[in-house]
């Protein structure tokens, strides 16, 4: 049975696709890196499949296939200040001649560094180069820029004022939000911040900035008031946990206070759901935290966003998997699992181009669109370049209907999941008594019934099976990309606390293509590899077009907490680097980078509680 893509229908939930982490020419480190004219219309309009003008090379561009929803989530930190200085100047009202003259000179090296494209210098200038995480997030902000907060007010109305005017229900969902940047000492504790509010309800607050508070609790209490006081409903996602220092998912707060259950119970009511890939990098897990994960080592990213940075190290803290893991044992501890969370992608694109697509993919900032300028290193040292980042990613939501309520409602409850850019269809259920032949025969809303969708929980007791000792199953159905390649394999990847209390892993494949066989330790060989490094194509002559399975734990414990993602791996495809090498003449293989790449999508959990 072939599984087609889900249409709306009766008590039936749709697939939307979406980015919510792009930054549009208001965020100051995007306009300083050449993106001075793809603001949020330019950003609503691409996303939506119309042709837009590229801001660096300003050539025509167009997505390939449109998204169904899309958050603009510029940097509260200096809203549209660069911009807005650059195009405007700094309004004189009320400032006395210090502050005059102040304005004076801002606008001069605002104007000049733009004038000679110095963005990237000026930009580096502002990171961070100390390496005290605690003491960066207590000192208190000293920027100083005369009307600062009017200049960011300004542009924040008119920002969520063009989100409303491009919102269509059950067409295109514009959902109004920023990001909050706090980076002490370059350990990265950034997040996305998306409210289901219209522009009237926005216009009451403004973006809680890392300027206001560094500090994540800070935030979460500012959510709880602001929703109170408004009505506003709020998600936010941590992203770029592979770079945090171990910050990220720890187990004390940054004030390096215990985690209590008041603490944890906060962080999961603002926080359900976190990203797991985007273009600066993987956040799944590392080959140093699961060495005998051999996807593990997928778009690694060991670069600190700060200057002088030290080597990099993969911590607990930084990623998803050893991230749930802790949230088992912190559960053990303190009654609550502040890590019960799904999982996204997102873009994290500076162009105000929602960009996941392989052969169609602007970069991370304006000027990495050109190839020869994906060659350069960002700064002096060692460095990310255009090249070393990733083509990713996108969000998949089940939602029962294309609207901003709808949409928030299903981050909630976290049936979501990430793709690192292709439009896989994936569905998980987890419940006792599925039977095999329910893998292709039995509809959604059985499947439904009979258990838990992916973000969900199985408790022992409930839903006929717990409580028995008897092993839960899980439905999974996955159908590839309509354009795209090919599936190589489908995994549960399962985590738990052993009878000792150390946090456990293990990654079986449940189901796959061709006549391949499972090795004695579970492993399976490699899908083949149709890629031609020297045309930059592939086939579908291996893989297969759908996935169906119905797995049980065969290693189940039915006292032992545990967690359990599918993630899917497409067939080889060139990667985005291969067709720039392509194009300029240059052997792929000889790049540094991988010259091939296999896709994948990772699920929300669903988590067994006894």
């Amino acid at each position: 049975m072939l599984l087609a893509v889900p249409a709306a229908q009766a008590g039936e939930k749709t697939l939307l696709w979406g980015d919510t982490h792009l930054h549009s020419s208001n965020s100051f480190d995007a306009f300083l890196n050449r993106n001075m004219s793809a603001d949020p219309a330019t950003a609503y309009r691409y996303a939506k499949g119309l042709p837009v003008v590229h801001p660096f090379h300003r050539a025509r561009v167009q997505i390939d296939t449109p998204l169904d929803f899309l958050v603009v989530a510029d940097h509260a930190e200096l809203l549209g200040v660069m911009r807005f200085i650059n195009d405007r100047g700094i309004p004189r009202d009320g400032l006395g001649i210090t502050k005059r003259f102040s304005a004076w000179m801002t606008e001069r090296w605002v104007r000049g560094v733009i004038k000679d494209d110095e963005g990237m210098s000026a930009f580096t200038s502002f990171l961070p180069d100390d390496n005290d995480v605690a003491a960066a997030a207590a000192r208190e902000s000293d920027v100083s820029i005369p009307n600062a907060d009017l200049m960011s007010r300004t542009i924040w109305e008119e920002a969520i004022a063009i989100a409303d005017e491009h919102n269509e229900p059950g067409v295109f969902t514009t959902l109004i939000g920023w990001e909050w940047s706090s980076i002490p000492a370059g350990a990265n504790l950034h997040r996305v911040v998306f409210t289901s509010a219209d522009a009237s309800v926005a216009a009451t607050f403004r973006p809680w900035s890392s300027i206001d508070s560094a500090y994540p609790e800070d935030l979460w209490g500012w959510l709880e008031k602001t929703s109170k006081e408004t009505g506003a409903e709020f998600v936010a996602i941590p992203h770029n946990s592979n770079i945090s220092k171990g910050y990220m998912f720890d187990d004390k707060s940054l004030r390096g206070v215990a985690m209590t259950e008041e603490y944890a119970r906060l962080r999961l009511r603002w926080e359900p759901v976190a990203e797991i890939t985007q273009i600066k990098g993987d956040s799944e897990t590392h080959p140093d935290l699961s060495p005998n994960d051999p996807f593990a080592d997928f778009e690694t990213y060991p670069h600190y966003i700060q200057r002088n940075a030290p080597p990099y190290k993969a911590n607990v803290g930084d990623y998803i998997r050893s991230a749930l893991q802790r949230g088992l044992t912190i559960e053990e501890r303190i009654g609550f699992n502040p890590y019960r969370f799904g999982l996204i992608g997102a873009t994290d694109s500076h162009t105000g181009m929602a960009s996941a697509e392989e052969p169609n993919f602007w970069g991370k900032l304006a000027r990495d669109s050109v190839p020869e300028n994906k060659q350069t290193g960002w700064r002096t040292g060692p460095g990310p370049t255009g090249w070393s980042m990733a083509a990713s990613g996108l969000a998949g939501v089940w939602s029962e209907e294309n609207s901003r309520d709808a949409i928030l409602d299903a981050f909630r409850r976290k049936e979501v999941y990430a793709t690192t850019g292709p439009r896989l269809v994936v569905r998980v259920f987890a419940g006792w008594d599925y039977a095999d032949q329910d893998a292709d025969n039995a509809s959604i809303a059985d499947l439904a019934g009979r258990g838990v969708p992916m973000g969900g929980v199985l408790v022992s007791g409930v839903l006929g099976g717990g409580g028995t000792g008897k092993a839960p199953r899980l439905v999974v159905r996955v159908l590839k990309d309509p354009v795209g390649a090919n599936l190589d394999r489908v995994q549960i990847v399962k985590g738990w606390i052993d009878r000792s209390g150390q946090p456990r892993e293990r990654i079986y494949n449940a189901a796959w293509a061709g006549d391949r066989r499972l090795a004695a330790d579970g492993s399976l060989p490699d899908v083949g590899n149709t890629v031609d490094a020297a045309a930059g194509t592939y086939t579908n002559d291996i893989g297969a077009a759908q996935l169906d399975v119905v797995w049980e734990d065969a290693d189940f414990d039915s006292s032992a907490a545990s967690f359990y993602y599918v993630r899917v791996l497409q067939i080889p495809t060139p990667r985005h680097s291969t067709l720039d090498a392509i194009a300029l003449g240059l052997d792929p293989t000889a790049t540094g980078v991988p010259w091939f790449i296999q896709e994948r999508a990772y699920t929300s959990p669903i988590w067994y509680a006894p």
